[in-house]
Parts: C-alpha cells; structure tokens; sequence
C-alpha cells in the first residue's frame, strides 16, 4: 500500500484512459472501455484527487461547470458535505470568487467543494485517490459519512493514504509493481497475522 511502485495511482488513469492501452481489456457492467469515446467513458467516472481541482471564477461555476444544475441544488449540495456554514458567511453566496487553485480556502474546504461537484455529478464509479491525505481528521470523518449515505449504489474505489479508513470497505487489494498481491474482505486479511494488509496496519498503528 505504501510502496513507491504499486500501480494503484496507474489503475485509476487507466480507468480514464490516460494511458494509452497496449494489451489486455478494461471490462465495465462486460463492456470494453476502449469501444467508448473519451467523453462517454469520462462522463461516467468520477475522480477526487489528492490535490482538489478548483478553478478560477465563482463557487457557482466551480461546482457546475456546464450549467446543468439550479441554484437549491448547488446549495443542497453544500449542505450535505457540512459546508452550509461556510455557506452562510458569504455575503455574495454563489457569485462567490475563488481565486487560482483556490487559494482563499483551506485544503479541507476545497476538498469538499469537490466532493460537492461528485454528488451533483451522481456517477456510478467514484475514485478516491489519496482524497484525505491532505486535509484534517474532521474533513475526513465528513467525507466518510458523504460516501457511505450518498455512494451506497455506486462503485467506489478508494486509493487509501490512512488505512483506518478503508476497514469497512467490501473488499481490499494489496498491489505491488502493478500486480495484486493479496485480496480479500477487509475481516479476513485482518484475521490473518501473516496478510501484508495486517501488517501495514500494524505498522501503522491504525487498529
């Protein structure tokens, strides 16, 4: 999980075709991802980076882009990533500037404010890669609850940086130079003293 050369990263670029494919399948619901386009294939993931993306403009178009969306949703949206307080202190609401790469909020308001866009999106895969390694043991617990009352009938693939956060996964996968090298039901690695995945905890002291 912690080594330098895994491919966890990769399989997520992959999943965006990224990469340019030279062998092998990426199979989604038996359909080959590569006999989409770009944008039917990427309008269909969704991914929370470890660095969020935020653009120059108002908080509206940050989380609408393509004006798709009313102003209650927008806000309906904030409310259920906990940011109906940050909300309420903006005097010009969702005319509301952020400045290049969003550098008036903190790393924790950013990351909800991307999390925020994923919902409206309402994407049947998500990607979390690293998504918490760079913000508070709060904001985390937040983006927690979001995915576990909002993502129940989704796909989600979670890239850990704190392990502890990935226990109630469905299911876990130890990769190693792009291979899987254990997996199994978070339970089962964990009673198993000699699984990688109990020993990373282990390290760690995340149990």
């Amino acid at each position: 999980m912690n080594s330098i050369i895994s491919g966890k990263s990769s399989l997520a670029l992959a999943l965006f075709r990224i990469f340019k494919q030279t062998s092998g399948r990426i199979m989604i619901d038996g359909i080959d991802i590569s006999s989409l386009s770009l944008h039917e294939l990427r309008s269909k993931l969704t991914i929370i980076p470890q660095d969020p993306t935020l653009f120059t403009g108002s908080l509206r178009f940050n989380l609408d882009p393509f004006d798709q969306y009313s102003d209650q949703q927008l806000i309906d949206s904030l409310s259920e990533v906990h940011l109906s307080s940050f909300y309420s202190q903006l005097s010009d609401g969702l005319s509301h500037q952020i400045v290049s790469n969003g550098e008036n909020m903190s790393a924790g308001q950013k990351q909800l404010i991307c999390l925020a866009r994923t919902l409206l999106r309402k994407t049947k895969i998500l990607i979390l890669d690293e998504a918490t390694a760079n913000i508070d043991n709060q904001t985390d617990n937040y983006i927690q609850s979001v995915i576990k009352n909002h993502f129940k009938n989704c796909t989600v693939l979670t890239i850990a940086h704190r392990l502890d956060t990935i226990i109630n996964c469905d299911r876990i996968i130890v990769l190693s130079h792009g291979s899987i090298v254990e997996s199994g039901k978070p339970q089962h690695l964990l009673s198993e003293k000699n699984s990688i995945f109990y020993n990373f905890l282990e390290e760690t002291k995340s149990f």
